[in-house]
């Protein structure tokens, strides 16, 4: 791989990682038109993981809150005021299980469901028609409103967001306005969630870092990881203001003719 294909590749990982149109499907279905398929899975996931930086960037004041939540909560302390952020501790506790529960029970189906391409547009299709259908739903609900059990959907959803061509962003921002939550909880929900995922994705896949570097050099890698960083944190914010203006499921109208055309090209 190039320094130009990396910067690419992690451009592409960069707008798709937080637009709704499936990160990893994009990638995959790039690198069979640009000849590239050889290149192992914990490319993508540190890809992922320079995202997840901007995740904690943007939203490090909820996530610094959490923290002290937490810690007073270890010592038996804390304000009644900090009855939501216990709410949100709780709820990232249900999905990160029910996240592992279906990521397990995907695992072994891995090389036949994440690597084909023709599934991917498949699931480009399914992705576009659940992002068209969050349109209609017009969530109002915060965070102590939600029950365990929308917390641990929320979480499953983000399960299934393993598949190639199903957007992990998109799926978990339609589960949680789909459970009542109100845009802007759904979003920042979506994406403290992704926290604990992203990291425990990048922990199993840790062991193939030999695999990686057979292929990808040091400078050509940290060219990637920059150029996804740059350009996610851009694409991140973009998205956030779409979601609070209710306009996700206009990346319908390019997920659904994409995956049509990718279908059929392949």
């Amino acid at each position: 791989m190039s320094i130009f294909e990396s910067i690419f590749l992690g451009a592409v990982q960069g707008v798709t990682e937080f637009i709704p149109v499936s990160s990893s499907g994009h990638l995959i279905v790039l690198r069979n038109f640009i000849g590239l398929k050889e290149i192992p899975l914990l490319f993508d996931i540190l890809l992922h993981f320079s995202t997840l930086l901007v995740v904690i960037i943007i939203f490090r004041s909820r996530i610094a809150q959490l923290f002290i939540t937490l810690y007073r909560l270890l010592r038996l302390r804390g304000a009644a005021e900090e009855r939501e952020n216990r709410k949100i501790i709780f709820l990232i506790l249900l999905a990160t299980v029910a996240t592992a529960v279906v990521g397990f029970l995907i695992l072994p189906l891995e090389d036949f469901l994440i690597g084909s391409p023709r599934f991917v547009s498949i699931l480009f299709i399914l992705t576009g028609i659940l992002l068209f259908l969050s349109r209609f739903f017009k969530g109002e609900r915060s965070y102590l409103e939600m029950s365990a059990v929308k917390g641990a959907f929320i979480g499953l959803a983000q399960g299934l967001g393993v598949l190639a061509g199903i957007s992990r962003s998109g799926i978990t921002i339609s589960a949680a306005l789909f459970c009542g939550l109100d845009r802007k909880r759904a979003g920042e929900f979506s994406f403290l969630i992704a926290i604990p995922a992203i990291l425990g994705a990048l922990i199993l896949q840790i062991k193939d870092v030999g695999d990686l570097f057979a292929v990808v050099n040091l400078p050509v890698l940290l060219a990637g990881l920059i150029s996804s960083f740059v350009v996610g944190f851009f694409s991140l914010l973009l998205l956030l203001r779409l979601i609070n203006r209710g306009k996700i499921y206009l990346f319908s109208y390019y997920l659904i003719p994409v995956g049509i055309l990718t279908f059929l090209a392949l």
